[in-house]
């Protein structure tokens, strides 16, 4: 029963939509359904072995967690397997920042680890 009950927790967790606070892969029709809300956009490029990117990624998740960013949506972008998608955004190095408004492109930063300068950023999502 209690496998059954983790399971059914486990299967909703994994099924339901990204939640403001989360930092979810890179998804073309999750990006599209947020660009046409006019939902706040953040693509975080990263990579594993990206020192960096490690830096980024607690204060990225820690401000996508803040109230002030009830609807931000954080997309990452693998550097090294998702090569048509740097391409498309343009996208040159690991640790880029792109901030969108919808389909509005706001602002974009690459290899910042300051606090202050990643919440800037978010900022021009608003």
């Amino acid at each position: 029963m209690l496998f059954r009950s983790l399971a059914v927790t486990a299967l909703l967790l994994f099924a339901a939509p990204a939640l403001a606070g989360e930092i979810v892969p890179y998804d073309a029709a999750r990006l599209g359904e947020a660009q046409a809300a006019g939902d706040p956009i953040l693509l975080h490029v990263t990579a594993p072995w990206c020192p960096t990117c490690k830096a980024q990624h607690p204060i990225i998740s820690d401000l996508a967690s803040d109230p002030a960013n009830p609807d931000l949506l954080v997309l990452e972008i693998d550097f090294d397997t998702q090569k048509d998608v740097l391409r498309q955004f343009n996208v040159r190095q690991q640790s880029t920042l792109i901030a969108f408004r919808g389909a509005e492109e706001r602002g974009r930063a690459a290899g910042i680890t300051d606090r202050q300068a990643i919440a800037a950023l978010l900022d021009q999502t608003r």
